[in-house]
């Protein structure tokens, strides 16, 4: 049986920041910083300013969001609950487990979104249709 996530398990962290005038660095490590081991890290950029990615599921993966520039919001949907969180710093990310739909919106000219993901790539694993999330919303309460 799968634990059924709700928007409110997603969690904003903040990630220790090391530096001073000539400049920062941050570090993630698995199971330390975010609370599972990486296996795929990939980055969106290149997105025209107000311009929308995302809007899908996993089954499985987790996520971790991180905005390492610009900025753009997150809106995160259980099925019965909607949040919305803003990412605009690099030393700040938003872990997503599954079972939650996720969009990513109103991204800033010239943002970069990271996204570390506890699983490799699978289509198998995505839900990219709204109605087929909604059942599998409906099969994790049976």
């Amino acid at each position: 049986m799968r634990t059924r996530n709700s928007v409110f398990d997603c969690s904003l962290l903040h990630l220790k920041q090391l530096g001073d005038r000539n400049g920062h660095i941050t570090s993630i490590n698995n199971d330390i910083e975010i609370p599972f081991a990486v296996k795929r890290i990939f980055y969106l950029y290149d997105i025209p300013g107000g311009e929308s990615r995302g809007a899908h599921a996993h089954k499985e993966c987790h996520q971790f969001l991180v905005a390492v520039s610009g900025s753009f919001e997150v809106l995160l949907d259980d099925s019965i609950t909607k949040r919305q969180v803003m990412l605009n710093r690099p030393d700040l990310g938003l872990h997503i487990p599954p079972g939650i739909w996720a969009s990513e919106i109103n991204f800033s000219s010239g943002s970069i979104c990271l996204v570390l993901a506890s699983q490799e790539y699978s289509e198998l694993d995505y839900l990219r249709e709204y109605d087929n999330f909604l059942n599998f919303r409906l099969e994790t309460d049976k």
